[in-house]
């Protein structure tokens, strides 16, 4: 498990402060967990685009697939790369800019009430045992802090904009994460 710090920081992950994120409505509303993929250019891992993304210093003219990426601000709060690194770029405390347009039982903006984790891949690429590690332990360390994360409000982006998003994706082994967190 990790050692969440009062300020809604991990102690042991490594922080990149992201611009991109505002105060939360409530505090205390913390009761969702996102899980996400993301690579870039997409299907290709390792380098610092994602890091660049997140703090708005991405060249989009670096490859033709980053031009829509241009005026883009978006955040999570936990990047886990292939290898198992953890990178935090927003307070837990903090609404990062993951979601976008969302819905979860019933309530939109689901930023508002939500900490996200990107995990470096795509849909159809098999993720890492080292990622898998990393998101279990930080899983465990958030429902222990934030007890209204219960593993019911643990989704995959797709579930909460459906036709919009399609990650983690079906490389995403689900059922091995769920029965990890008891």
């Amino acid at each position: 498990m990790y050692l969440i710090e009062p300020s809604g920081w991990l102690a042991n992950a490594i922080k990149h402060r992201s611009p991109n994120y505002n105060q939360r409505p409530d505090l205390a509303d913390i009761s969702l967990l996102v899980i996400h993929n993301i690579s870039l250019p997409a299907g290709q891992f390792g380098g610092t685009y994602v890091h660049q993304l997140f703090s708005n210093c991405l060249d989009c003219d670096a490859h033709p697939s980053f031009d829509d990426l241009r005026d883009l601000n978006v955040s999570a709060h936990v990047f886990i790369d292939r290898k198992g690194a953890v990178h935090q770029f927003v307070s837990f405390n903090d609404r990062a800019w993951h979601a976008g347009m969302s819905q979860f039982d019933g309530r939109d903006n689901c930023n508002d009430f939500s900490i996200g984790i990107e995990l470096e891949g795509v849909d159809d690429i098999s993720y890492t045992q080292a990622q898998y590690t990393e998101l279990i332990a930080i899983t465990e360390s958030l429902q222990s802090y934030y007890p209204a994360i219960i593993t019911a409000s643990i989704v995959g982006h797709c579930e909460i904009a459906p036709g919009r998003k399609t990650d983690p994706g079906s490389a995403f082994d689900w059922a091995s994460y769920k029965n990890a967190l008891g």
